[in-house]
């Protein structure tokens, strides 16, 4: 059934202008995504006011952290991807199972994250790089992690099928929110306080909840699918074909926490200094990203949509458009952040051997961040288009193929310097090794295609 609600949106996804378009939804995702990198940061600076110990036990975690988002993107992009095909075909009972299996696959994965990681806590710990001065630090911020798991993998589901149904605008308020919220909470905590690591903890937390419950607000409200316990699926494929859709964000988020936790365990061995200059190098340089990162997830939808509605060269375009804007855009941060590198990583630890360590991997990391409007882009191009192998190939590059050979082979050369220079060199390989796949897309005839402008 056609309703008015329905053609308006089909209309917006496939004859708004494609800058616009894309520029419309990946400004909200790239607010959110840098105000969520600002509060990971907030938490690296209030407890780098403790000394070098207890900021590293922050980079350990980041790397939990991103084991947690890895699930969470799979079931969030995975239906999200399969939410904006039914709207493509203006199924809308689709789309509510899809949204609906994903969002409470979300809590139940949760929950048995949260169970296990807390029986396991400190054997994982030391898993993930934590050395036995880091370790009570750690706990404490783990602890808080873990508790808050269901959570943010419910908030995940909902902040990208927000995305996906084109309405960045409402996940953009759901996660800034949060964001704003744990910052003065980190400062009330931890400097007012003096609750340490733990408040930091509780702030991430506490911050986190209330972006879901905003996010849930707003998709109940707004979202054209909707979640219900009686729309979620019976079928096993249908959990399957969204794991399947999403397997490519599993890939990439988990490679980025294994290869967190390899990088923390190489850089063990030169001190918790180390560790913890390398923490503000990649919180920092996650911060530049997020614009890169965010515009390419504004395209997502604008793929999806359009790709299983048969405007092909909308989905042609936006990806060269993508790639423009998100370049321009990664590039205004990243080459003042090379300059005032040395001021930025004293603001963070003002210790004299974080700062002997920080302040290179800061420059090279920013430098690096340059080429990923090269490969993010083509990765949720294939995504978003459901060529799970490609998608899933193209995943493995940054964080795996590339950057856990460089790690290890430039660390066994250069000692320190490879730690330091090993992500960075790894962006820009996986960017020229894009390109193959950026022309094939170009290059290809559709038979189906719908004449658009």
């Amino acid at each position: 059934m056609k309703t008015a609600e329905t053609m308006t949106q089909y209309d917006k996804m496939t004859k708004t202008p494609l800058v616009k378009l894309i520029v419309s939804l990946g400004i909200p995702t790239t607010i959110s995504m840098l105000v969520t990198s600002l509060y990971n940061m907030a938490d690296t600076y209030f407890v780098g006011t403790l000394g070098e110990s207890p900021q590293a036990a922050t980079g350990i975690l980041f790397t939990l952290q991103a084991i947690i988002q890895a699930v969470a993107f799979m079931l969030g992009q995975g239906s999200g991807t399969l939410v904006s095909k039914s709207l493509a075909e203006r199924n809308k009972d689709e789309a509510s199972e899809y949204v609906s299996t994903g969002f409470f696959s979300g809590l139940a994965f949760g929950t048995v994250f949260m169970v296990l990681g807390l029986l396991f806590l400190n054997p994982l710990l030391r898993f993930l790089g934590s050395t036995e001065t880091i370790l009570p630090y750690a706990r404490q911020y783990g602890a808080c992690v873990l508790l808050s798991c269901p959570i943010v993998m419910g908030s995940f589901v909902l902040n990208n099928n927000l995305r996906y149904e084109g309405k960045s605008f409402y996940s953009m308020i759901g996660l800034v929110s949060g964001g704003i919220i744990n910052i003065f909470l980190d400062y009330l905590l931890v400097i007012v306080f003096e609750w340490g690591v733990l408040g930091a903890g509780i702030a991430t937390a506490t911050s986190q909840t209330i972006s879901f419950s905003i996010l849930l607000y707003f998709f109940l409200k707004m979202g054209e699918s909707k979640i219900r316990i009686s729309s979620l699926s019976r079928k096993a494929n249908t959990y399957f074909t969204i794991m399947k859709v999403g397997f490519p964000a599993l890939v990439r988020q988990g490679l980025a926490s294994f290869s967190g936790g390899l990088l923390n365990n190489v850089t063990r061995p030169f001190g918790d200094a180390a560790i913890a200059a390398m923490s503000v190098a990649n919180r920092f340089s996650m911060f530049v990203m997020c614009v890169g990162l965010g515009i390419g997830q504004g395209y997502q939808p604008v793929a999806a949509f359009n790709y299983q509605a048969k405007h092909y060269d909308r989905v042609k375009r936006g990806l060269l458009a993508t790639m423009a804007i998100g370049f321009c855009m990664v590039a205004c941060l990243a080459i003042p952040s090379v300059i005032f590198a040395e001021h930025i990583v004293y603001a963070f630890q003002k210790s004299p051997a974080v700062m002997e360590v920080g302040v290179l991997p800061l420059r090279a990391a920013c430098i690096g961040s340059m080429f990923l409007p090269f490969s993010i882009p083509v990765n949720m191009l294939y995504q978003s288009t459901r060529q799970v192998k490609a998608s899933t190939f193209l995943s493995m590059m940054r964080n795996g193929l590339m950057f856990i050979p460089t790690l290890l082979i430039t660390t066994h050369f250069w000692g320190l310097l490879g730690v330091q220079i090993s992500q960075p060199m790894a962006d820009i390989m996986t960017a020229f090794a894009s390109i193959p796949f950026v022309v094939t897309f170009l290059r290809k005839k559709f038979a189906d295609q719908i004449k658009t402008e």
